[in-house]
């Protein structure tokens, strides 16, 4: 098995375990993220409480009032499609970052050999490598996350649509002449509607009728402009792991003592998505509202027909703060299951490491046999 091919299959493990574990607040998030609020009048255009906010109090709170309100179903809505994308999304990017990574140090190393550089390999190439991975990543599981985030913002998106139809209910009703007891019978009626059920094929039909195939590849811009969220996470992680091992190497005088604990892997992996996260979360928060349901509501600030379009209408509808919606909630679960993804996918390598090397002892006993 290829260094590749058992990179992209750690990273695939370890990536649906960590999903798995913070997929709650994934999904509170994406709803933060999606939630529209106008202006206020006052002069700092902030909303006056954490219910204009769109944030409903705390993530803990919210969790709470998540499950409270849909159960588990709730939590974990679009979960399936989500495992699907991220072992597709992890494997396709460690196995095209570690193929580029070999060849990189490889050149590295022949460079060395030819009397140019030291043989190590410089973060702007580590940026490069990082860029091209995330590109293709994108380019090639988009439409998964797209039906993801529908799966995790329908029922908000139903619940708005339900609002707008209460209220021109009452207004029908207060125009037309009818009894207490009807009108009171006719909003019970109103009120008892639940959001249908909506799996994966419900929402790849819904994407596919609002905009044909090119609705699976919608937020592609800001995706893409967001490669640099891994590219900086990978450049910042890797420097990080080679300062320690040289400063072991240094301090314990042994060279070859490159090995790092989990627990270390775990915080220069929280270090490195953290630096990410704040550098490129407005991005996140477009895409997020170019991926969901756009029909929220009659405004025409609930409707987006590009990136650009997006852009502005956040900005004059909403104002600036609106790029950094739930962002205190992101930055705990992405950086919790990058931490979480890079510890077992190092300790995915080491075991799949552990089994070929058995397997290759056994087969050379069994020749000698």
């Amino acid at each position: 098995m290829s260094n590749a091919v058992l990179n992209g299959l750690a990273g695939a493990g370890g990536g649906i375990i960590s999903q798995i574990i913070t997929y709650p607040l994934q999904t509170v998030n994406t709803r933060q993220q999606t939630e529209r609020t106008a202006k206020t009048k006052s002069k700092t255009n902030q909303p006056s409480s954490s219910s204009d906010r769109g944030t409903g109090g705390s993530t803990l709170v919210q969790l709470v009032q998540l499950f409270q309100a849909e159960g588990l179903g709730g939590l974990y809505s679009g979960l399936k499609p989500s495992l699907l994308g991220t072992a597709a999304s992890q494997g396709v990017y460690y196995y095209f970052y570690q193929l580029l990574k070999n060849k990189v140090e490889a050149r590295a190393i022949a460079r060395q050999k030819e009397g140019r550089g030291d043989g190590t390999v410089g973060m702007l190439s580590w940026l490069v490598v990082a860029a091209i991975a995330g590109s293709l990543n994108v380019l090639l599981t988009i439409p998964i996350w797209v039906l993801v985030t529908r799966m995790q913002t329908h029922t908000q998106a139903e619940r708005k649509i339900m609002e707008a139809r209460m209220e021109s209910a009452i207004r029908e009703m207060s125009t037309a002449n009818l009894s207490e007891s009807e009108m009171k019978a006719k909003l019970k009626e109103l009120a008892s509607q639940k959001p249908r059920p909506y799996g994966t094929f419900l929402a790849a039909r819904e994407v596919y009728n609002e905009a044909g195939i090119r609705g699976f590849w919608k937020g592609i811009i800001p995706t893409l402009v967001m490669v640099c969220n891994p590219s900086i996470q990978f450049m910042i992680y890797e420097t990080s792991v080679k300062q320690l091992q040289a400063k072991r190497s240094s301090i314990r005088k042994q060279p070859n003592d490159k090995k790092l604990s989990a627990l270390e892997v775990f915080l220069l992996g929280a270090l490195a998505k953290l630096s990410a996260t704040v550098a490129t979360y407005p991005l996140l928060v477009v895409k997020s509202r170019l991926q969901a349901k756009q029909e929220i509501g009659r405004d025409v600030m609930s409707r987006y027909t590009g990136t650009i379009d997006a852009i502005m209408k956040m900005i004059r509808f909403e104002g600036l703060h609106v790029f950094y919606k739930g962002m205190g909630t992101k930055i705990v679960q992405s950086v919790f299951a990058a931490s979480v993804l890079f510890m077992l996918k190092e300790e995915l390598v080491k075991f799949f490491l552990f089994i070929a090397r058995i397997r290759h002892i056994r087969a050379i006993k069994s020749k000698d046999r």
